[in-house]
């Protein structure tokens, strides 16, 4: 994967353009946001606070940060397989379009359910074994010996990790294999701006979905609105060191370490999640 614009490509087209579209992207989705939630505290009984604390943005961004491997790759391969500004714009927009409609779709859906507590234990005990898959899925860049820092001690605890999700995500296979996102690239011909678009939003959109219903837990202790923007610039960030360098971002992003340590946030949420849903019913 080339790190450097092609020839036919000027650095105002190949950088310049997608990094100032990203910025703006990222603006236009906090502000969608914002009037998201300005409307949906009009017809719930406990309103989302329409406060920036730097703390919960910070925990949204880490978070994010934490467990994009995912998004990384995906939008990696999908900038290698579709060059030119013009696709790099359209995996732009559509990625972050993709992430950021998956957010405040889940952001809705949370608003709502919160006020019945069955349908909110229900919507937490999917998204946490979902995560819990989505742990599973994550181990696999820890699992490699001959990935770049595997040590023995790393892989150790992630095939010990392995072992203990597996059984777990296979029984609970058949409820959520239908929500998680098919990561495998597909064929869009010549890759026109629509088709790129339109494949770059896709799976975004339910890792978007899938990541944030798994977070609902989280919102007792931090405020929705700041973890979301969090969650946005986090996105951000990770566009823009893509756009500068794609190769050397996803090789971080599958370090065994950083996967691991992924993978254990992961874990952690769900695990959070499930002891959540118990208070929530009250046993």
């Amino acid at each position: 994967m080339s790190d450097s614009p092609t020839s036919q490509e000027t650095v105002l087209q190949a950088q310049v353009i997608p990094l100032s579209l990203t910025v703006f992207v990222c603006g236009v989705l906090v502000s969608l946001l914002w009037v998201e939630i300005t409307l949906v505290n009009q017809f719930t009984l406990t309103p989302v606070h329409l406060e920036i604390r730097w703390w919960d943005v910070a925990i949204g961004l880490t978070i994010y940060l934490k467990t994009s491997v995912d998004f990384a790759i995906y939008i990696g391969n999908l900038m290698a397989k579709h060059h030119g500004w013009k696709n790099r714009v359209a995996i732009e927009i559509g990625t972050a379009l993709g992430n950021g409609v998956g957010t405040m779709a889940i952001l809705v859906v949370w608003a709502f359910f919160k006020e019945v507590r069955w349908l909110l234990a229900l919507m937490v005990t999917i998204a946490s074994f979902v995560l819990l898959r989505l742990a599973e899925d994550s181990l696999e860049h820890a699992t490699k010996r001959d990935a770049p820092l595997a040590s023995s001690w790393v892989v150790i605890i992630a095939r010990a990790i392995e072992r203990f999700l597996r059984p777990i995500n296979r029984l609970f296979l058949p409820i959520v294999q239908y929500i998680l996102p098919d990561l495998k690239m597909k064929s869009v011909g010549r890759g026109t701006f629509a088709a790129v678009f339109s494949l770059a939003f896709s799976v975004p959109f339910i890792l978007g979905l899938d990541d944030f219903a798994g977070y609902v837990t989280l919102f007792n202790v931090v405020n929705v609105f700041g973890f979301a923007i969090g969650v946005f610039v986090g996105h951000m960030i990770l566009n823009i060191f893509l756009y500068l360098s794609p190769s050397r971002t996803i090789q971080a992003v599958k370090n065994p370490v950083i996967a691991l340590f992924g993978s254990v946030a992961f874990i952690g949420i769900a695990a959070w999640g499930l002891l959540e849903v118990i208070h929530i019913i009250g046993w």
